[in-house]
């Protein structure tokens, strides 16, 4: 199985409580905003400790309160896609997807993938919010990460970009092999990229 989630976590008055199994390819958490879905992210990055439960990724045990284990962030390898493209302002384009990452030998696949190769040179700030996220899914593959997680990847993009980055999300489920957890409401989105879709009520 790709995601095996379990967890139980109570943030104020609002409580999580959520048991999934998925099987390979993209797993889209689709439900309404402000249900938890990017604390449910957030958790199986390591970033937000559920109160009790246990959290795997094709295989691999990340959580178990049971066992005693919690890895940190760093060792769980993950690719997390924020719902902002989060790009460094003081570095080109290249340098961004660089970062985190061990060599730049998997820079051109990733590029042709995401149809980013024009863009190296260029400052973020000279960029459209397709071309930011297509180049924040770039620097997350190249973390070399076990699994990738998205949050609201088209969240306030204009139709023409929303299908650009819809394009680029296909194309890395479909090549790059990885399980792939995503965030949304939209159910156009959810019901063309998901392998899956979950309903978080």
């Amino acid at each position: 199985m790709s995601f095996e989630i379990r967890v139980d976590k109570q943030l104020g008055e609002a409580s999580i409580a959520l048991d999934l199994t998925a099987g390979d390819g993209l797993t889209v958490l689709f439900g309404p905003s402000g249900i938890g879905k990017t604390s449910v992210l957030n958790m199986v990055a390591g970033l937000l400790r559920p109160d009790r439960g246990r959290i795997a990724v094709a295989g691999r045990v990340l959580f178990d309160t049971d066992a005693g284990i919690d890895l940190a962030p760093e060792r769980r390898r993950a690719g997390y896609v924020f719902q902002e493209p989060r790009l460094f302002p003081h570095r080109r384009v290249r340098a961004n997807l660089l970062y985190g990452a061990a060599d730049d030998s998997g820079l051109a696949a990733a590029v042709a993938m995401l149809g980013i190769g024009h863009l190296l040179d260029r400052w973020p700030r000279t960029l459209s919010g397709g071309e930011a996220r297509r180049v924040a899914i770039g620097r997350a593959l190249l973390r070399d990460p076990a699994f990738l997680l998205l949050d609201e990847p088209l969240s306030s993009l204009d139709r023409a970009r929303r299908g650009e980055i819809m394009d680029a999300i296909l194309r890395v489920r479909d090549a790059a092999g990885l399980p792939i957890l995503m965030v949304t409401h939209d159910p156009d989105e959810a019901e063309r990229l998901g392998t899956r879709i979950v309903r978080i009520d």
